[in-house]
């Protein structure tokens, strides 16, 4: 049977593109939370997206922010609270912060994982650590054919890329903000040296042009974050690979109108 991650790379024709959840389904659940993985894939996801970084005693943790002031009240940064700590923790929406290792283990075998590495730091020595932390869960989990990584930082994706070049990576970039840091690091411009096997645009930098150059290139196109149902219909019929999206559950509904519509 084909692997779950190598679908999304093989079907250039695919009828409609994955659905997969934001940090889970977000909009209906705390954002990266074992509930949030749950639920995204009860409500038809075909997988999910979170987020990973080291705590202080070294433990790959999902969780977005670098502190927990807005999820959870609290000024203290995630890289400063060790694995312990981080147990005591309680969201404000309701939920834990748990691990990569229990992330996979409850997204199961039939949902393909973009890991997204969290890593803006300067120092090769931190960004080597989290990836070689994140092959550890993956290996550990027996999960190397149902994961696909993706990184803002150029490090990881190459990090990635020469320790696992057999577990694809995406590079993922945005609309140039001159204001946020390092905002040239935050564009495409690497992608002829780091050569990932997906792009992951932000969702204002696609249109029929961009994403049609993109395959072209042979690059699975993976869209950050949409959720209204026009627009999602849209990159479909340009030809998105898959669309990140915070609620999989309007996602899916969309998808199905649009297959319907066209007679599929």
């Amino acid at each position: 049977m084909q692997s779950l991650r190598r679908r999304i790379f093989s079907s250039a024709n695919q009828a409609a593109p994955w659905v997969l959840a934001h940090r889970g389904a977000s909009a209906v659940e705390t954002e990266n939370t074992l509930a949030a993985f749950r639920r995204a894939m009860a409500d038809g996801a075909d997988g999910v997206e979170l987020d990973v970084q080291r705590c202080a005693t070294g433990e790959v943790m999902v969780f977005h922010d670098d502190d927990l002031s807005r999820l959870a009240g609290r000024p203290e940064r995630i890289d400063q609270l060790s694995l312990g700590d981080l147990r005591q923790v309680r969201l404000l929406r309701g939920g834990e912060i748990s691990t990569l290792d229990e992330a996979l283990a409850t997204c199961g075998p039939d949902a393909l994982v973009n890991i997204e590495i969290k890593y803006a730091g300067l120092l090769p020595a931190g960004c080597r650590a989290l990836v070689e932390g994140v092959a550890a869960a993956v290996d550990g989990a027996e999960a190397s054919e149902r994961v696909l990584i993706s990184s803002f930082s150029p490090g990881a994706v190459w990090g990635w890329r020469r320790i696992r070049p057999r577990i694809p990576c995406g590079l993922l970039f945005e609309q140039p903000r001159p204001l946020h840091r390092p905002w040239p690091l935050r564009t495409d411009i690497l992608l002829p040296l780091l050569r990932p096997a997906a792009v992951h645009p932000e969702d204002t930098l696609c249109t029929s042009e961009t994403v049609a150059r993109w395959r072209q290139r042979g690059y699975a196109v993976n869209v950050w974050t949409v959720d209204a149902p026009d627009r999602i219909a849209a990159l479909a019929a340009m030809g998105a690979s898959a669309i990140i999206t915070n609620d999989p559950a309007r996602a899916r509904t969309a998808l199905t109108l649009t297959r319907r519509s066209a007679g599929g």
